[in-house]
């Protein structure tokens, strides 16, 4: 990335801190604008200390407070995510600065839990804007038009949701500061094929390697499961479990595709571990009884270590592409988890003493 022009060294970006960041949602756009010789301030609510980032990446001391700053002396102002702004929410001076902020027309850009200032200032009402998934009804709440999507612009307004958004989220925050462009080597803020997870790594985010290690270990569960649910169907007798089971094998071979895809575009191949997770299931499962309600509670319980450990996935990675793959394993393990949920309910109700021996089937 090249050096910024004379013209951007007299722009000036306030980046709020407090423990608890993100450590990639602070440190990636810090050192995109640094790198393009901005000046960047990192206002917090103590100049006495040294805060800690949530991943324990970040240690950073602050230039200021946002007591003494004027938001008229900056071009833009930053809000990261993770549970800082939980704390930023609380300082009025830090609600105070991003106010006069918005309503000066100054750049506002937030990121993940970072629209939590936006909604302690009364900034959202009527906004669309973006944020994490967990915040969402709140930013709903406040009056705005959530949409999800990585990056989502409403006049001086720039919000974005996740890690996996940042390398966009931060182009976008450059691009209207006037750095942006072939000469600065930035892609275009709607390249969807865009190597955003290479200019997220040039910025301190995740590495291949990371990125890589991080999908197989999502092939090596989805392998497992697979696996897994496959050994159920051959023990089960119930004919809605098995073909629920079905359904998720189904589900589980799209997901180990898109995963093994993701990584040959990456130039990698599947590793040891995710090619043998298959055989590790089966050894497990084939010492396992064949009582439909247990296998249903061991159904359940894989279903549900796989929506975990797909979020823990999904929250970590600065790849926009490898992130989209987690997140959707997530979303599909959490509706398989509900109707695997409901129809083991269905079937201690029914043998349960003095209910029915039959019941409606449960609806998929």
């Amino acid at each position: 990335m090249t050096q910024a022009n004379g013209n951007l060294g007299k722009k000036r970006v306030a980046i709020l801190i407090e423990n608890g960041v993100e450590d990639a949602e602070f440190k990636i756009p810090y050192e995109a604008l640094k790198m393009a010789g901005i000046e960047t301030v990192v206002l917090g609510s103590r100049t006495n200390e040294t805060y800690k980032g949530k991943q324990g990446k970040v240690s950073q001391s602050a230039d200021g407070t946002t007591t003494e700053a004027m938001a008229s002396e900056f071009d833009a102002v930053v809000i990261p995510g993770g549970m800082a702004p939980d704390k930023m929410r609380v300082n009025p001076n830090t609600v105070r600065f991003v106010q006069e902020a918005m309503q000066q027309g100054k750049l506002v850009a937030a990121v993940c839990h970072g629209p939590q200032v936006l909604i302690e200032g009364d900034l959202l009402k009527g906004k669309q804007a973006t944020g994490f998934i967990a915040v969402r009804k709140d930013m709903i709440n406040a009056g705005a038009n959530y949409v999800d999507e990585p990056l989502v612009i409403d006049g001086n307004l720039i919000t974005s949701r996740q890690p996996g958004d940042l390398a966009i989220f931060t182009t976008a925050i450059l691009s209207r500061l006037g750095y942006g462009g072939k000469e600065a080597a930035l892609p275009d803020v709607r390249d969807v094929n865009a190597e955003w997870w290479k200019l997220a790594d040039a910025w301190g985010g995740s590495t291949k390697g990371e990125i890589v290690k991080g999908l197989n270990t999502a092939l090596a569960g989805e392998k497992y499961a697979q696996e897994a649910f496959g050994q159920y169907i051959e023990k089960a007798s119930d004919p809605q479990f098995k073909a629920l089971l079905l359904e998720i094998v189904a589900n589980k071979q799209q997901h180990i595709e898109r995963l093994e895809a993701r990584l040959s575009a990456l130039g990698e191949k599947p590793s040891l571990t995710a090619n043998v997770a298959d055989k590790y299931a089966k050894v497990k499962t084939a010492l396992q009884g064949s009582d439909d309600r247990n296998l249903m509670r061991r159904a359940l319980g894989d279903i549900q270590t796989g929506v975990v450990d797909a979020h823990n996935l999904f929250v970590q990675f600065t790849d926009p592409v490898s992130t989209a793959l987690f997140k959707q394993i997530e979303q599909d393990g959490a509706l398989y988890e509900r109707h695997m949920a409901e129809l083991y309910r269905l079937r201690v109700g029914t043998t349960q003493p003095g209910k029915p021996t039959t019941g409606a089937a449960v609806t998929m």
